[in-house]
């Protein structure tokens, strides 16, 4: 644990993806584990539940952050593909920037000792090739508003820690993956348990991606580490994977066959442009790699789940709610 004792965290977005698994490790760590609730939708007898309603810049966290160590902050707006918000930067920056400011400086009021705060590689850029990946020194380069929100929110944590010595730390994941995972990674596993057959056995890009247990291992450790102050991390699970690679393991996950047939990429990407899903297709094609080796060599971790072990977990917890 290299030093930091602390012993009560507060989960943010905790009946999420991400948040679900996050609670189960840090109580299997023996953490006292507080979770910010817009109701009292979800927890077990081992969380404690707080009613903070709606997280926004005016939110109050008074008593919520009492006697807490460690917030853990994963409640944000997330990227989608057909945005219906009058101003979709304006919400971006509502809640990614404006409420994460606000529950930082409540967080050093109350004698928070640390905020983690779970960003994006979208920080880094939407691309690279294969043998330059993303690391931390990199210069940023968000594209999207998502990506500049959560770009804009850590410039602010980092100003805030200067000034009244919160500690912080930033952890850029790639796309997760897991059970109860949703968007594009859910409708790929759909397309190849139905066999519908994918134009993508030329993509030979290279991405790397995160098991959701893997995530919330590293977050963990994030909590404990106090080498991990004022520190960001990249990760991922460690080995990269193109698109026709990954089909294959997912359908093998399924007990299926590859979908994945030949088409020449342009042709892809031309179909991509006329059906506008232009960012869906590149995405497929483009290469997003990662060095996360400066979180392993700084506090000595390592993802506890192979890629197999979460493709296998993700197509166990997709035969459970999804019929062919």
């Amino acid at each position: 644990m290299a030093g930091f004792m602390a012993k009560t965290v507060l989960i943010t977005g905790a009946t999420g993806f991400v948040g679900r698994p996050l609670c189960d490790e840090m109580i299997r760590r023996q953490w006292r584990v507080k979770v910010a609730l817009r109701s009292r939708d979800y927890f077990s007898a081992d969380m404690e539940p707080v009613i903070v309603g709606a997280i926004d810049g005016r939110t109050d966290w008074v008593n919520t952050l009492n006697d807490v160590d460690v917030v853990i902050h994963l409640a944000a707006r997330v990227h989608v593909m057909k945005d219906n918000a009058a101003d979709p930067m304006a919400e971006f920056l509502g809640v990614n920037l404006y409420a994460t400011m606000n529950l930082a400086r409540q967080a050093v009021l109350a004698g928070v000792k640390r905020l983690i705060y779970v960003s994006s590689i979208k920080v880094n850029g939407e691309r690279t090739d294969k043998i330059q990946p993303f690391t931390e020194k990199d210069n940023c380069n968000p594209q999207d508003g998502y990506a500049k929100s959560k770009w804009e929110a850590e410039q602010a944590l980092h100003h805030i820690a200067a000034e009244t010595g919160l500690e912080i730390v930033i952890v850029r994941p790639p796309l997760v993956y897991g059970p109860g995972v949703k968007g594009n990674f859910l409708k790929l596993i759909n397309a190849i348990d139905k066999g519908i057959p994918l134009p993508l056995a030329a993509a030979g890009n290279m991405r790397n991606v995160v098991y959701v247990g893997n995530l919330a291992d590293a977050l963990a450790a994030c909590a404990s580490h106090s080498i991990a102050a004022g520190k960001t991390y990249l990760i991922s699970d460690g080995e990269g994977i193109s698109t026709k690679a990954l089909i294959g393991k997912i359908a093998q996950s399924l007990g299926r066959d590859s979908c994945a047939f030949y088409c020449p990429p342009a042709l892809v990407r031309a179909a991509g442009v006329l059906l506008g899903r232009s960012d869906q297709v590149d995405r497929l094609f483009d290469s997003l790699c990662i060095n996360d080796q400066k979180i392993r060599s700084e506090l000595a971790w390592m993802p506890p789940y192979t890629m197999e072990q979460g493709l296998r977990a993700t197509a166990v917890w997709y035969r459970s709610r999804h019929s062919r």
